[in-house]
């Protein structure tokens, strides 16, 4: 799994507050709160955009719980799915870059 960086970087010895909305978007439904309050910073919003896929994805997965089967299966993938994903966000954070998430990151840049 190859993530791209994207040429958004937060500099050192900035506030932490845009780090600490960035971090909030892999935090599941937090990932709204991000896309309400900082809609001027780029940087916060591309991770954002990002935690709010992952946590469409998430819901999306609670429904085929439904299907007979192989439910439980698809649910038990994708949840693990969404929690590497999500540490891979953090640890973008935690760098202070902006990674491109695979597969996410391309339809977060279609939002």
């Amino acid at each position: 799994m190859t993530a791209q960086t994207v040429g958004l970087s937060q500099e050192t010895g900035t506030s932490y507050k845009p780090l600490l909305m960035a971090a909030l978007s892999y935090l599941g439904i937090l990932c709204f709160v991000p896309l309400m309050r900082n809609k001027d910073d780029e940087y916060v919003q591309f991770h954002a955009k990002q935690g709010l896929v992952l946590w469409m994805i998430a819901v999306l997965s609670m429904f085929v719980l439904e299907i007979p089967g192989i439910g439980k299966w698809f649910f038990g993938f994708s949840s693990m799915l969404v929690l590497v994903l999500s540490v891979a966000g953090l640890a973008s954070v935690a760098f202070r870059r902006a990674w491109r998430l695979p597969l996410v990151g391309y339809i977060a840049d279609r939002i």
